[in-house]
């Protein structure tokens, strides 16, 4: 069983929004510890409905939140993606998207938007909150 407490983030694999997002995450949310579930431009093949990969994507949200507890899933984007190379104003659009197909998963969770700039600060870019929902 784990200790501590966590929180979830969805992330693009590209290191420079790793630290940014998960400091973020514990600072604002006080967790202990960020699971991240990683995937190229992750934003991109969320909104648009890559089965495949949402699914993964999905598993492994669904572990964090119930092995861990997690009660916030961060969605994040970066500058420069080179997994999903969109200008900012797409790469936000396609977070809220995101954030829409998790919170169709049915979590009790606090979903949130996240853009890391080509500084590593964190900006919001949406939130919604779930943590009244029953799990089920």
């Amino acid at each position: 069983m784990a200790t501590g407490t966590f929180g979830t983030a969805i992330n693009c694999i590209d290191g420079r929004a790793q630290s940014p997002v998960a400091d973020w995450v514990k600072i604002h949310y006080h967790v202990d510890y960020v699971d991240m579930v990683t995937e190229p431009g992750v934003e991109g093949p969320l909104a648009r409905g890559d089965a495949e990969i949402t699914e993964a994507i999905k598993r492994k949200v669904m572990v964090s939140a119930t092995a861990h507890h997690s009660n916030v899933v961060a969605v994040a984007a970066h500058f420069g993606c080179a997994g999903n190379p969109v200008s900012k104003e797409e790469h936000i659009a396609q977070v809220r998207s995101a954030m829409h197909v998790v919170a169709s998963w049915g979590l009790p969770v606090h979903i949130i938007g996240l853009w890391v700039t080509e500084y590593g600060w964190v900006e919001v870019i949406d939130t919604m909150d779930f943590t009244q929902r029953q799990p089920g």
